[in-house]
């Protein structure tokens, strides 16, 4: 018996926008499954459980942040936000309600499937953080807290490995200004620019090139993102 599909619950109130992504979708072999309203996306994600779910904010009956607040109070379905270019707000806002990720308007099929992979691919990682992660030149031990690049160990300072291992536990999700200061300071520590500093320490010890960073990258007036495996 062959593996069934996976399942994306499409909410999205402009009819074109749901009709390419459901014919695209289905081209790669995704079930999809659709919603154009707030309360016909929570309908769908509690009736059908879909695997992922791609989720525009801009909803004619609510707010779509209303949406992720609502379905992460009950699941831990991957979500990955629809967002216009100048709604930074409205990103900052998602992933911290809980989101995985976003993707701006207009957009490429080839950037929505490979979020979406990388979505369902932290959610898997979230049940049980493997010990070992790798990705490209940097190997990371979080059992015994020891970091390697290009095959060589790297010592870094208590609070730069806080920060990368926290990244590392959340791979491939962009992860706000806020959450990192909150997870690796406490929640009394809230400026930016403190944040880049060790970003940037982090940088020079883990990057081929810190000035052209190819690992950790930057999510402009959002946070970061550490890349996938």
């Amino acid at each position: 018996m062959s593996p069934r599909p996976t399942k994306v619950l499409v909410v999205d109130d402009e009819p074109a926008i749901r009709r390419f992504l459901r014919t695209s979708l289905t081209a790669q072999g995704y079930d999809v499954v659709e919603a154009d309203t707030a309360a016909g996306a929570l309908a769908e994600a509690a009736r059908e459980k879909p695997d992922v779910i791609v989720l525009d904010l801009g909803l004619p009956d609510a707010d779509g942040l209303e949406v992720v607040r609502k379905i992460r109070a009950e699941r831990t379905t991957p979500i990955v936000v629809l967002s216009v270019r100048d709604d930074e707000r409205g990103k900052v806002e998602a992933l911290e309600l809980g989101a995985d990720d976003y993707v701006v308007k207009p957009f490429g099929m080839d950037e929505l499937i490979a979020r979406l992979k990388t979505a369902l691919r932290h959610g898997l990682q979230a049940q049980g953080t493997t010990p070992i992660f790798e990705a490209g030149d940097l190997k990371v031990d979080l059992v015994h807290r020891h970091v390697w690049t290009r095959g060589e160990e790297v010592h870094l300072s208590p609070k730069e490995y806080d920060l990368l291992a926290e990244l590392v536990r959340h791979a491939g999700k962009v992860l706000t200004h806020k959450h990192l200061l909150r997870a690796v300071w406490g929640p009394a520590y809230d400026d930016a620019q403190y944040l880049r500093v060790f970003m940037r320490q982090l940088r020079r010890k883990l990057e081929s090139d810190p000035a052209r960073p190819g690992l950790i990258l930057t999510e402009p007036g959002v946070g970061y993102r550490l890349r996938a495996p």
